[in-house]
């Protein structure tokens, strides 16, 4: 279905090795994302070459600025279609991935991706905001990820409260990642993170894109995260 080429070519510019079943693995991810969409929504983007840039090439740009190594541990917060976690998982087989979503139905499609690419990761149907509450849960990971869920000072509020302290919290953002940044400078601050990169790039096709990469130097404190509403109503 997608151009492997194209993959492999974008994924060389920077420096993601698929090693033997990558490309095809990601051949399937698209076959399956293509079809469950016709009755689940899942993407707006159907077309072959958009779901390689805007979907894995998007989600890969994680895997450029951090190095992610066999068996440590990785939640995907709001995974909805999967990104960015399953393709970090595809380009890092290795990895602990759990992947988090309120929807049953798209943790089904997980559940169905995974079983086509023979690739095993935890799936959870839960709210971050109540899981992350959950010590089975709460600062067990080394890694949090989330494309694109909500503004990033809301965003922290998810995710920070699963990353153990030294973890790391990668949020991949869109062209106004800078400006959510200053937003969330208090959050950060409050939820025990502190930047240690953010940087601006564009995808192959010209779409400005931000990653943010917030390292955890001291545990959340235990009333975050709050109840969604005052996550909404008063966000830090």
């Amino acid at each position: 279905m997608i151009n492997y080429d194209l993959l492999k070519a974008e994924c060389e510019k920077i420096g993601v090795d698929l090693g033997e079943f990558g490309a095809d693995r990601f051949d399937t991810y698209a076959e399956r994302l293509v079809r469950w969409n016709e009755h689940v929504n899942l993407t707006a983007i159907t077309d072959p070459d958009e779901i390689v840039i805007k979907h894995f090439i998007d989600s890969l740009y994680a895997n450029k600025y951090v190095n992610f190594k066999p068996g440590e541990s990785l939640i995907d917060v709001g995974t909805g279609a999967g990104f960015p976690g399953l393709p970090i998982l595809i380009a890092n087989p290795e990895l602990e991935v759990n992947f988090l979503d309120s929807s049953q139905k798209r943790i089904g499609f997980i559940k169905d991706v995974l079983n086509n690419m023979g690739l095993i990761a935890k799936r959870t149907h839960e709210r971050a905001e109540d899981l992350g509450r959950d010590l089975d849960f709460r600062e067990q990971y080394d890694y949090a990820t989330a494309r694109a869920v909500a503004p990033l000072n809301v965003l922290c509020e998810y995710c920070l409260p699963f990353v153990k302290v030294g973890g790391l919290f990668v949020s991949l953002k869109g062209s106004n990642g800078m400006q959510e940044l200053e937003n969330a400078r208090h959050a950060i601050e409050v939820l025990g993170g502190e930047v240690a990169k953010a940087e601006e790039y564009e995808l192959p096709n010209g779409d400005g894109r931000c990653i943010v990469i917030i390292r955890k130097v001291s545990q959340t404190p235990t009333k975050y995260p709050r109840k969604p509403k005052k996550i909404d109503s008063k966000p830090l």
